[in-house]
């Protein structure tokens, strides 16, 4: 494959990616999560990201109100945990269910090609 379209498809690629983080970031999160420890989350199933991206994401996250933020000092290393708000749930859920939907439409237009 050439430069110019690998150029192209990362784009493409990078696009879907950033959908998808909004919504990983909301379903771990469930559990109290540090962003260093939110980023081994989401590397260990797949979902790799930045720290430049991810952490200025979960600050527009917060400042939506669905996720809250909580300084944790009492560990060696004081560290903000964030966690899905009751909003940041019913959002992610609405969110999987047009993944799902979406997933299912391309299959549907693969399909309809072959």
């Amino acid at each position: 494959m050439d430069n110019e379209a690998d150029a192209v498809q990362g784009t493409h690629l990078q696009e879907i990616r950033r959908g998808s983080v909004v919504l990983a970031s909301l379903i771990a999160c469930r559990t109290p999560k540090y962003g260093y420890g939110l980023l081994t989350t989401l590397a260990d199933v797949g979902i790799v990201t930045e720290a430049n991206t991810l952490y200025p994401l979960l600050r527009r996250l917060e400042g939506q109100g669905l996720l809250t933020s909580t300084w944790r000092t009492d560990d060696p290393r004081p560290r903000k945990y964030y966690e899905t708000t009751a909003l940041g749930a019913e959002t992610a859920e609405r969110l999987h269910t047009e993944w799902l939907a979406l997933g299912a439409g391309y299959d549907d237009l693969r399909k309809a090609d072959a």
